[in-house]
């Protein structure tokens, strides 16, 4: 039987899981032992009660299984594997909107019978990874340890076919380069499972004889900073351990209090790596989060680029012209160009912390800008600092013992973009429920529909007082716990926000490195990816950081988009929606094409001076977007194909959906010349083109594309549009 689409390829196999707890001696059920079963529509998970935890994931056509065990807590200073008894569902299972169904599992330890592992899985309806975590829940009095002084956790173990190669996909690697975090992998073989390679992740993929496989975890840091590591042994296993962070020791379990692990992903297919990163991309997508609207393909404008051109062109101050009447200019040209999204960034607040639209430069406070978007049918974006609350705001004043401080010492107060000094705040604290308000508070009275989080750093608080430690735990612990524990609250603030308002959308702002980087922020929202490419200092150019515009890729033209278009990488595993980044709408036309055809590929921001673009290019942006709108949706769901180097000509992106044909194709040259290109994919025979663009099909289906270039630019085609 013929594989139709990643989408579809779990309808010509059956997956089962089954969940063992018990001795890993074989793959059959223990004598005697009662499954728990979960159903889902093409599979099933069942529970058995032995010693051990057993995940095997069987591929019914051929019998083909992988298989997991642990996971390995150290609880009262001892090694406690999980032996469980009396396995049972908690609850009824839980239809969530994104096509997943919920499930929790419970089991006390024999050892310790007041201690109970409960284990909540998230199945999809149609897509191969599965989700799961686990939670330490007691009625008794334990405590998690750290008898070496390191964490004592091991998560799970995987077994792999002896003629498996694997291949560590890192997602946060930050590249000096092109300043901007980009994907990364390598690739590993026996030796290196001989050798007990560790590293970092968060994906491992591997696969032998037609048969792929993944395993992941949900959390982030900047490459190398290791929270968590795979390990390889010669056995061909694969462990997922606790590094540094995961827990502070001494970490109660009482009836009060439970661990909770962070989310994992698993999935095991008939088909090669591209057939898993497909189905994987579409988990992210679809299945992983269960605030959609993040993944939604909205065309974004910031006034950033902007407010720093008044800064480094026009020597004016960063906030000069953010005003009503300003912002309402904005607003027309961004509806007439196309934008669905209209973020105002640094500025619009009197102060931080009780973020306030400051009446000075807003005096209706933001009101008619609602009012001009609203009538457009456009969103309001606001910027934010989470971390930072001001001297004389009401926030501060309500959890001064939230602030951030460092061996005693408390951060700030300092400036917040030429606004009131303020102090740094610690997200890892109750401080995170008062911030969370705040957020709900503006959704309701202001209605700001679209968050961009800005400036959060992943160390800074080592406090006894907050959430991520005690006077019991040394300061060192205490700083890992806070950076560990970190984009969990910023998940917990997002997801608390989105359960009041599920149509808002939060952004990280990861422009800067040290920033918490990986697959646990993407549960609750996205990523805002580049900002200006590389500083100077980059590339060891001296500047007078007093008076020079640091900012090398702030200008128009091809250089900034290829910077730009260098992580688009990402797209084979991530979607690029998740990566917000904006490009330059400046005449002339050519960087204009260069601009459009880069965003449309999934990154979908555009940020400038919009008030200087000229009639002809507010026209091209509007026709152009236009009929990326039509076929936005179809280009979200497609995985990237790029044939040629970045910056190189040509170089060519294909963003076809195979389910229908329809998408875009870009080409982009940087040099003086005429090309031809033959689609890798087979496109809706109804296009519509930029100008100098030559289009035929052969006979296979296949565009047959010619174009000239006179100069840098690009050609753009929509495949199914009216």
């Amino acid at each position: 039987m013929k594989k139709k689409s990643a989408l579809n390829s779990i309808s010509i196999l059956t997956l089962t899981i089954i969940l063992i707890v018990g001795q890993v001696l074989s793959c059959k059920n223990v004598a005697g032992a009662k499954p728990v079963v979960l159903k889902g529509n093409n599979f099933e998970v069942s529970l058995l009660n032995s010693k051990k935890i057993l995940w095997q994931y069987l591929e019914t056509i051929t019998g083909k299984t992988l298989d997991f065990t642990g996971p390995v807590f150290e609880i009262d200073g001892k090694k406690m594997d999980c032996e469980l008894s009396d396995i049972q569902k908690i609850g009824e299972p839980v239809r969530l909107n994104i096509g997943v169904t919920e499930y929790v599992v419970q089991g006390a330890f024999k050892q310790i019978p007041d201690l109970f592992l409960r284990i909540t899985f998230r199945i999809p309806d149609t897509n191969p990874v599965v989700r799961f975590r686990y939670e330490l829940v007691g009625t008794g009095n334990h405590q998690l340890t750290k008898s070496g002084g390191t964490d004592n956790i091991r998560y799970l173990s995987v077994s792999v076919p002896e003629t498996s190669k694997i291949k560590e996909v890192k997602l946060s690697e930050f590249n000096e380069m092109v300043h901007s975090f980009c994907l990364s992998e390598r690739e590993m073989d026996k030796r290196n499972f001989n050798d007990q390679t560790s590293f970092m992740g968060p994906i491992v993929v591997g696969g032998e004889s037609g048969y792929s496989f993944l395993v992941a975890y949900e959390h982030g840091s900047q490459a190398p900073d290791l929270f968590l590591k795979y390990t390889l042994s010669p056995d061909k296993t694969i462990s997922l351990n606790a590094v540094k962070g995961n827990y502070a020791s001494r970490f109660p379990i009482t009836k009060e209090n439970s661990y909770q692990s962070v989310w994992f992903e698993t999935a095991f297919i008939q088909g090669n790596e591209d057939l898993l990163s497909e189905n994987y991309r579409q988990f992210i997508l679809r299945n992983m989060s269960p605030n959609a609207e993040s993944r939604k393909p909205y065309i974004f404008y910031n006034t950033w680029n902007f407010q720093e051109r008044n800064k480094h062109w026009y020597k004016k101050p960063y906030l000069a012209d953010m005003t009503t009447e300003r912002m309402l200019q904005e607003i027309e040209v961004a509806h007439q160009v196309g934008i669905d999204v209209f973020v105002i960034d640094a500025g619009w607040f009197e102060k931080t912390g009780d973020w306030q639209p400051s009446k000075t430069r807003f005096p209706d406070e933001l009101k008619s800008v609602k009012a001009k978007l609203d009538s457009y049918g456009m969103k309001l974006g606001l910027w934010f600092n989470p971390t930072v609350a001001a001297k004389s705001s009401t926030m501060l004043a309500k959890n001064k013992d939230c602030q951030k401080t460092f061996n005693g010492k408390s951060d700030g107060p300092w400036p917040i973009w030429e606004t009131e000094d303020s102090y740094g705040m610690c997200l890892v604290s109750k401080y995170r429920d008062s911030f969370a308000d705040e957020l709900i508070r503006l959704a309701k009275e202001v209605g700001v529909r679209y968050f961009k989080w800005d400036a959060i750093g992943q160390y800074g608080c080592n406090d006894p007082n907050h959430f991520h430690g005690t006077v019991a735990n040394s300061s060192q612990e205490r700083s890992d716990c806070y950076a560990f524990e970190i984009g969990r609250s910023m998940n917990y603030v997002v997801d608390k926000l989105c359960s009041v308002y599920p149509d808002a959308i939060v952004d990280f702002d990861i422009t800067e490195g040290g920033r918490s980087v990986g697959l646990g922020f993407m549960a609750s929202g996205k990523y805002f990816l580049i900002n200006n490419g590389p500083y100077y200092q980059n590339y060891n150019v001296p500047i007078d950081p007093d008076k020079d515009n640091w900012n090398i890729f702030f200008y128009p033209g091809a250089a900034r988009t290829w910077i730009c278009r260098t992580p688009l990488t990402f797209d084979k595993w991530i979607p690029s929606v998740l990566f917000l980044t904006h490009y330059l709408p400046d005449d002339p036309y050519e960087n204009q094409s260069m601009a459009v055809g880069s965003l449309i590929l999934g990154q979908n921001g555009i940020w400038g001076d919009l008030l200087k673009i000229s009639p002809e290019g507010v026209g091209f942006f509007h026709e152009t977007l236009g009929y990326y709108k039509q076929v936005r949706d179809d280009i979200t769901k497609s995985t990237i194909i790029r044939d040629g180097a970045v910056g190189g000509s040509p170089e060519v992106y294909e963003k076809i959906n195979k389910e229908n044909g329809k998408g875009a194709m870009v080409v982009f040259s940087s040099h003086k010349g005429s090309y031809e290109y033959v689609s890798k994919s087979k496109p809706n025979q109804k296009y519509w083109s930029t100008k100098g663009v030559d289009l035929t099909f052969d006979k296979e289906g296949n565009a047959v594309i010619k174009v000239s270039f006179g100069k840098a630019e690009a050609k753009i085609i929509f495949f199914g549009v009216n």
